[in-house]
């Protein structure tokens, strides 16, 4: 099936034949559904802390003794998704065709003044015309203005305050990092994976304020810039399930989603990880509420972790595991497990069975993911789910991992009403202090297969088990209710008109 050529293309890669054989396997055979028992409710799945509860997690998090903290910011997409409708109607505006004034465009032009990015001298005077709108896209999306359509969203100016500071979405990360992340030695961690083509960008944003939130803030930065390996990129393949190929009769790689982020993940040494995407920030002036939700949603994480190293403790203790005092702890860890996380082993055939069971569920990474209420947003959401070991766990599952042909999926699905704002906190390190080996609790059966094009040419994708998905479906999972006001992503470019924005 491969030639010489292909070999080669394959291994400068980093990858194997024996690799892409397996993907291509995935093509034709697919992925399983997942087995949804319930969505995840406030009544089973969901946390809802009362006011007592909250100010106990906080305080729990403060107190806590943490192997370093760390803040994990997905950051390697470009722009282009945000401007998916401006680049739409900048086609009309050429072709002589105006959208008019209540279309995307038009709404951006009207408002163009209220942008943290407008700048006089770019943008001049706004006009209701067709000639405006048309100045006003040109101006924004390509490189005769700002580019921003080719620009990650990372370095895009979101916000501008009253004493005139602009700030990009990365720089507000920078800012929501002193708040809640700080080490006891004043430094604070941030992981960002980033495209290698827009190094120079990140680094630039990175400098242009570096020095002065340091001193502003009593603050050290560390910023490490990571990447996605090429090796984990995904053959793409043509409508038939054959290996897609360019003009140039090369094969077509292409990245491998969120999924492939795992990777990055299990490179971080900190012990709290907290996880955001870089579109997901706010103006300053909500930055309370939001430090106040991390520090619960991190308490909790580390309440957790602290539970479950607690039960380990118990059984390495227990010598007899058919001794009373073991089935005792069994059958205390089991409730556990069932009324916090979901859990419900299968029975087991006799107590060495139960014992070993118990442990490896206790002993995987943690995590405590925010869930807010679904009002429209496309997206994940947080469900009961039957794993493949008889046991039931929590998990996020994407729609397209679900079975809508299927009555009681569909009933399950009508009945969520939570979404996942990816909005997630994991603790790395096992109750030995050793750091787990986080892509040994992947499942490769939760990927799935999207459709795609190349030159107006249909491919198939394939996409890695999700960062929130498949790559963490093997970790104890709480989820915890947030309010909305911690969930403001910037979709579209409009959204940074919305009151958290401004």
């Amino acid at each position: 099936m491969f030639s010489q050529e292909d070999i080669k293309q394959i291994e400068k890669k980093g990858s194997s034949v024996e690799r892409v054989e397996s993907q291509l396997e995935r093509f034709r055979k697919g992925f399983p559904w997942l087995g949804i028992i319930s969505p995840a409710t406030v009544e089973r799945g969901i946390e809802v802390l009362d006011e007592a509860e909250t100010r106990a997690a906080e305080t729990y998090y403060e107190r806590s003794e943490i192997r370093g903290r760390c803040k994990f910011i997905p950051a390697s997409g470009a722009a282009s998704r945000m401007f998916k409708a401006m680049f739409a109607d900048m086609a009309l505006l050429e072709d002589g065709k105006d959208p008019g004034p209540d279309s995307p465009s038009g709404e951006l032009a009207s408002h163009i003044m209220d942008f943290a990015f407008y700048d006089k001298n770019i943008f001049g005077v706004p006009e209701d015309t067709a000639s405006y709108r048309l100045k006003t896209l040109v101006s924004l999306l390509t490189d005769r203005g700002l580019d921003y359509g080719s620009k990650p969203k990372g370095v895009l100016k979101f916000h501008k305050y009253p004493d005139g500071e602009i700030r990009t979405a990365f720089a507000e990360h920078l800012v929501e990092a002193r708040s809640y992340m700080k080490e006891p030695d004043g430094t604070a961690n941030l992981t960002v994976t980033i495209s290698p083509e827009h190094t120079d960008l990140f680094r630039k944003a990175f400098d242009d304020v570096r020095e002065k939130y340091e001193k502003k803030y009593d603050i050290k930065y560390n910023v490490r810039f990571t990447y996605q390996d090429p090796a984990t990129d995904t053959i793409a393949v043509d409508m038939r399930n054959r290996p897609f190929r360019t003009e140039t009769d090369s094969l077509f790689f292409r990245p491998a989603g969120h999924g492939a982020l795992i990777y990055n993940l299990n490179g971080i040494n900190e012990e709290l990880v907290s996880i955001k995407n870089v579109d997901n920030v706010v103006n300053e002036r909500f930055l309370p509420v939001i430090a106040e939700y991390k520090k619960v949603l991190m308490g909790e994480c580390l309440k957790l972790r602290d539970t479950l190293f607690s039960f380990l403790r118990e059984l390495d203790a227990e010598k007899d595991p058919f001794s009373a005092s073991c089935r005792i702890l069994c059958d205390k860890i089991e409730s556990f497990l069932d009324r916090k996380l979901c859990i419900q082993l299968p029975l087991a055939r006799d107590c060495e069975e139960r014992l070993s069971m118990i442990r490896t569920k206790l002993d995987r990474p943690v995590r405590v993911c925010g869930m807010v209420k679904n009002e429209g947003e496309p997206g994940g959401g947080p469900y009961i789910v039957a794993s493949k070991d008889g046991s039931s766990s929590l998990q996020i599952l994407e729609s397209v991992q679900i079975n809508r042909d299927d009555p009681g999926t569909a009933a399950a699905m009508a009945g969520s009403t939570y979404f996942n704002p990816v909005d997630i906190v994991c603790c790395l390190y096992d109750y030995r202090g050793r750091k787990f080996d986080l892509l040994k609790h992947v499942d490769n059966d939760a990927g799935f297969i999207s459709s795609k094009s190349y030159h107006g040419r249909e491919l198939k994708a394939l996409e890695l088990p999700g960062l929130w998905n498949g790559a963490m479906s093997d970790w104890n999972t709480m989820f915890v209710e947030v309010p909305s006001v911690t969930f403001a992503p910037v979709k579209e470019i409009l959204s940074l008109l919305k009151p958290s924005h401004r």
